[in-house]
Order: C-alpha cells, then structure tokens, then sequence
C-alpha cells in the first residue's frame, strides 16, 4: 500500500495543483463584477435634494458651471471631461468639519496622484471671503496638487445651485443669498458621465477608504 501511494504522489499532487488551478480560473469567470449604484434625486434620501428635483428619475447628471480656481483659472466641466472625481463643500475658515475634509481630501489625492483619470473639485460656500488669493494660500498651506485639485470659488447662487440641485449634497434649502449658508460634510463621487455614483462621510476614516475602493470598481467599470 505505501509503495502504491509512493509511485502516484507526484501524479496526485499534479492534478491536485491544476484542480486548484481550473477551480480558480471558474470563480473569476463566474464571479459577477462589482458595479457602483446610479444615484438618481428621487432615489436620494428626500432632505438632500431640492423640492424642484424630487421627482427626477433618471437621466440626472451634474450641471455646467464655470467657477474660478486657486490659481485665477476658468474651471469648467471641460476640465473634468472623461475624469471621475470627488467633489466637496467647504470654506478656508471653517474650524469645524472642513480641517478634517481637507486632510481626508487630501489623503485621496496623495494615494492617486500617479492617477490622471481621477481628479478632486472643492467648492467654497463663502466665495465673499475665498478668493483667489485666500485660495491659493489654503492650497500651498495644505499640499493641494494643483494639477488634480481645484478650489473654486465665484457666483455664491451658483455654488449653492450646484450643491443643491446637481450634487444632492445638502440637507438645508436656500436661495444662495447673502444669508445663506451651506455646511455639509458630503463627499460626492462622479463618474465620467457627470453622474452621481456614491455619497461618503468626509469626516470620516473609514467611509473615506470605502470611497477609495469604490474608485476602483469606477475604474474598472470605465
């Protein structure tokens, strides 16, 4: 009996070898792809989304906007064309939220900064105070890469229109006057389509690393 297990060992450990192989090459092929929700306003927890967007289905992408950047530059969507990107709601200011969004921010961009297909976009909600200048010393203060992340600032009712009713990412409703005031940790992902494809917690560790994985399966399904 030893000597019949001792003349087909290799032979046993052969097909043993290609069997994990085969099994392996099955589950791959049969595994379905992971693939990202559409986020659609009236699939969207109702208190974020503009009363005008309530009922919108489908076919929701976010709008044009022509903002100005940190470096005095026009930032348009054609910026952001065939790009994914995480987009935010902030102001230079703040003491609160925004310090931990930033470095959360920022940590997505040091992780892909070898990554031209994914940009970063962050809007500030106190335009009358950033400007161009307050902007670019935030950046150059934080480490923003200028060639992935944009600060914007400009037409506060555009800023406030955008965050309402394109990127669904405020709870409070408003006409973007001067007593408005927008104060949102949402990060929002957007997918080469200018659609929405996730919401995380900006403040938060772990969301942020689940918006890093959720990059991924984006850029795989691109």
């Amino acid at each position: 009996m030893l000597l019949f297990f001792s003349k087909y060992k290799i032979f046993g450990l052969v097909l043993l070898i290609l069997s994990i192989i085969i099994i392996s090459i099955i589950y791959q092929v049969l595994k379905p792809n992971e693939v990202l929700p559409i986020f659609q306003p009236a699939k969207v927890n109702a208190e974020l989304v503009d009363s005008t967007m309530q009922h919108v289905k489908k076919y929701h992408i976010i709008s044009d906007f022509s903002l100005i950047n940190q470096n005095g530059k026009t930032i348009t969507q054609e910026d952001y064309k065939n790009k994914i990107y995480v987009a935010d709601f902030f102001f230079t200011t703040c003491q609160t939220i925004c310090p931990i969004m930033t470095d959360n921010m920022l940590e997505v961009q040091n992780k892909l900064k070898n990554d031209s297909t994914v940009m970063l976009l962050s809007h500030s909600v106190t335009p009358e105070i950033d400007s161009v200048a307050q902007l670019k010393k935030y950046a150059l203060k934080k480490g923003v890469n200028d060639t992935k992340w944009n600060l914007v600032t400009g037409e506060k009712k555009e800023i406030y229109k955008l965050a309402r009713k394109s990127y669904l990412a405020v709870k409070t409703n408003g006409s973007g006057d001067q007593y408005d005031m927008i104060h949102t940790e949402n990060f929002v992902l957007i997918d080469k389509k200018k659609r929405i494809r996730g919401f995380y917690d900006g403040t938060d560790d772990i969301e942020i690393q689940q918006l890093l994985k959720d990059i991924e399966i984006l850029k795989r399904e691109n």
